[in-house]
């Protein structure tokens, strides 16, 4: 295994340190107050448009993206072990950083989909103004009356008629729901409820304005409203024509697996870089803050905590470049056990180091005065985003099991 960095993988990282440091963590209380004053949690903050302009300009834009096409200034795409530790980094200021590049979720596995399965149609009017920041999208997979961890669950009825679909059902916790500038949503349901379990699900381009797609709330995680919004959408008999379906009839299932694989260990690198800065309010609280006559930092369990931390993250960072590597080189669906593995470990690990930061803050670790109760929030939630963990260990002892049949 090699996944040593790359020259030209230090240079984006060496770019985006400096453009994080000189632009986005400065702009994190404004964008706080902004959105304050607002009196809306969803509102988009001034600040994070002129951060996104800033990207740009320093050539930190797309870099997620795997297709050459559409890669950023016609630069090479960038490969997993290349991106991973520039996600790390974009995770530390998890609200603004990754939109501040265009690198956030869920639009970049919704770009993905575009790309691969979409039409000339798809890519002109989605995909492009999605790649330039124009507009955001949504991925609708979600229900709230099946068990969705399992999508052959999925039971959204895409009935035919003539000329294309109508949609009719219900979707939540769909990232990005709440964002203004919401132009797609990317919308799984059933065309053929007869046919194989595997087959029967397809996936539909559906413009948000849609007549009969209703936004119906947004879903509250831990008491916080989420920037982006995870919302509840209901289709009420939504037309959706032929030309609109991505990759044919049958292909939702597959769709889905080829999307969420990226997508998981994207959350997995911004983890990493949550439960980096996670440690670093740690110890710098630890050695600031004296209780009964010593630093918090010289006292002995303290210091286990930081040490446990640090064995923990760099055991998920190579865990997590491994199956980056294997991505690279092997292909996606070869990398499947150690893509789960560290969708398991990555936010447990990153939960655990923000919990042991919330305790040596003390009362203002669970306050908004920090960023921990809201990394805490995130990270707690991302155990259940994109399969909960005991889907993928189940997918884990599976295979492992194989070995001895």
């Amino acid at each position: 295994m090699d996944f040593s960095n790359t020259d030209r993988s230090l240079d984006y990282q060496a770019r985006l340190t400096t453009f994080m440091e000189e632009c986005v963590y400065p702009a994190e209380h404004l964008a706080d107050e902004q959105i304050r004053a607002s009196g809306n949690p969803h509102h988009f903050p001034a600040v994070l448009a002129d951060l996104k302009i800033e990207a740009k300009k320093r050539g930190l834009w797309n870099l997620f993206h795997p297709h050459e096409s559409s890669g950023t200034a016609g630069v090479p795409a960038l490969t997993n072990v290349e991106y991973a530790p520039l996600a790390e980094i974009m995770g530390r200021s998890i609200g603004l950083a990754p939109e501040a590049c265009n690198c956030n979720a869920p639009d970049t596995g919704n770009m993905e989909v575009l790309e691969l399965y979409g039409t000339d149609e798809h890519r002109r009017r989605y995909l492009e103004p999605l790649l330039r920041g124009e507009i955001r999208s949504a991925f609708c997979m979600t229900e709230p009356e099946v068990a969705s961890s399992d999508a052959t669950n999925i039971a959204m009825e895409f009935a035919r008629v003539d000329g294309g679909y109508r949609l009719t059902g219900r979707k939540w916790f769909s990232s990005n729901g709440m964002h203004p500038n919401l132009g797609v949503l990317i919308v799984m349901g059933k065309t053929s409820p007869d046919a194989a379990p595997h087959v029967q699900q397809s996936m539909l381009a559906v413009p948000a304005d849609a007549p009969g797609v209703t936004i119906e709330r947004n879903l509250p995680v831990f008491g916080y409203h989420d920037r982006e919004g995870h919302a509840e959408i209901r289709f009420d008999n939504v037309f959706v024509p032929d030309a609109d379906i991505l990759g044919g009839e049958g292909m939702g299932f597959r769709i889905a697996q080829d999307r969420l694989g990226p997508g998981r260990i994207h959350h997995c690198m911004r983890s990493i870089g949550i439960a980096e800065r996670a440690l670093e309010l740690l110890c710098r609280r630890a050695e600031s803050r004296i209780t009964f006559g010593k630093k918090l930092s010289e006292r002995d369990n303290i210091r286990d905590w930081i040490a446990e931390a640090r064995i923990s993250i760099e055991s998920a960072r190579l865990l997590t470049m491994k199956a980056a590597w294997m991505m690279d080189t092997v292909g996606n669906k070869a990398a499947r056990q150690e893509i789960a593995a560290i969708k398991v470990l990555a936010p447990r690990i990153a939960l655990d180091i923000v919990d042991k930061a919330i305790q040596v803050f003390g009362g203002e670790g669970v306050t908004d005065d920090t960023p921990l109760a809201a990394m805490y929030a995130g990270l707690r939630t991302l155990r259940l985003a994109d399969g909960p963990d005991e889907v993928h260990l189940m997918t884990i002892a599976r295979a492992e099991l194989r070995k001895y049949r």
